[in-house]
């Protein structure tokens, strides 16, 4: 197995491993606006791979790129498919290269995600692993029931709950925890049992209030990742946060595996996190998460769209770069002034809305 960090690693090892497949690419979707990895996939299809695409059926506030991604991919050959609608969010992130390699991430394909967050993912081959990812995989394309077949890979809302409780459960001497959200009772409950039992937890993120264990927000950086490691061995990597919604009505998708050389890197990051974090009590709630993300975005967009200098000097510029300096343009420049104000108006709520939707 190996371990990806964001944002040390970046996109490349996910470009590097589409460019190295020989026959197949199976890809899941939540968000994506990475034009490298689309790029990878392009030529993978030139190269006769078969590149297989499953895009969640919406995500809040980037249908429209989701549908349009959609028109790139089949345009180029890549077989698309789409999730149905009978969970509330189709939330998992994974890839599949040549039917060995396995790809289980916490991030998705976005620059916010990769290069402006905590996160982590795995690469593992682990046969059993493999497989139960193709199951799903397929299951969900062609919209068929699916039914676990490992402990170890861990699908809301079908086995997350048990697992994760298991995983929980399990823990003897320490259990470190990044989560955007613990809120769930029940795992909120198995996890001050296991304060009382002398298991040292520590967490990274948020935590509803009254629990008995120790909490620390991430400074410096945003957090979007789920991850456990439990007694420096055991890990749980995966889009599961230990909320209800998360477990029981969305798909999400993780795994557990016992690795201690991957145990103690994640370890190592955590602590450094954690000593850089700030101490929060229980249940606090951040100021700026407080405020309504459309109201925030509507103050942010007129903040930048106030200060926008003259936008038809910049298309006359354009227009001489790609035609030439003899083409003539006439344009509205009051109308497209307030054109460019509303596109940037409109791509700020949609930023924001994305950064507190998984918070």
């Amino acid at each position: 197995m190996k371990l990806l960090v964001q944002p040390a690693d970046g996109v490349m090892p996910l470009v590097q491993a589409i460019d190295r497949a020989k026959e197949s690419v199976d890809i899941l979707i939540f968000r994506f606006d990475q034009g490298e990895i689309e790029r990878a996939l392009l030529k993978a299809v030139a190269r006769g791979v078969r590149v297989r695409a499953l895009i969640a059926y919406t995500n809040r506030g980037g249908e429209k790129s989701l549908r349009a991604l959609e028109l790139r991919l089949l345009a180029a050959g890549i077989t698309v498919a789409r999730t149905d609608n009978d969970l509330v969010r189709y939330h998992g992130k994974m890839f599949i290269i040549d039917r060995r390699d396995l790809y289980v991430l916490a991030f998705n394909f976005t620059y916010l995600d990769i290069y402006r967050s905590r996160s982590f993912g795995v690469i593992t081959t682990d046969r059993k692993l493999v497989s139960e990812a193709l199951k799903l995989f397929e299951a969900d394309s062609l919209r068929h029931g699916y039914t676990p077949g490992s402990a170890n890979f861990v699908v809301s809302p079908l086995n997350a709950r048990k697992e994760l409780a298991a995983f929980i459960g399990a823990a003897k001497k320490e259990l470190l925890i990044y989560d955007l959200k613990i809120s769930d009772r029940e795992m909120l409950r198995l996890l001050d049992q296991r304060v009382k039992a002398g298991v040292a937890i520590r967490s990274i993120g948020q935590v509803a209030k009254g629990a008995q264990f120790a909490v620390r927000k991430l400074t410096g950086i945003r957090l979007h990742t789920r991850l456990m490691i439990r007694d420096g061995v055991s890990v749980f990597i995966g889009s599961q946060s230990l909320r209800a919604t998360e477990l029981d009505t969305r798909r999400e998708i993780g795994i557990i595996f016992r690795d201690v050389k991957i145990a103690k890197q994640v370890a190592k990051t955590f602590n450094q996190d954690w000593e850089q974090g700030a101490p929060r009590s229980n249940g606090a709630v951040r100021i700026e998460e407080s405020i309504p993300a459309g109201k925030l975005a509507k103050k942010v967009a007129k903040a930048m769209t106030d200060g926008l200098p003259p936008v038809a000097p910049v298309l006359e510029d354009m227009v001489k770069k790609i035609a030439g300096d003899g083409v003539d343009i006439q344009v509205n420049t009051e109308v497209l002034q307030h054109t460019v104000e509303d596109a940037v108006k409109h791509a700020v709520k949609d930023a924001v809305r994305e950064v507190f939707e998984d918070a």
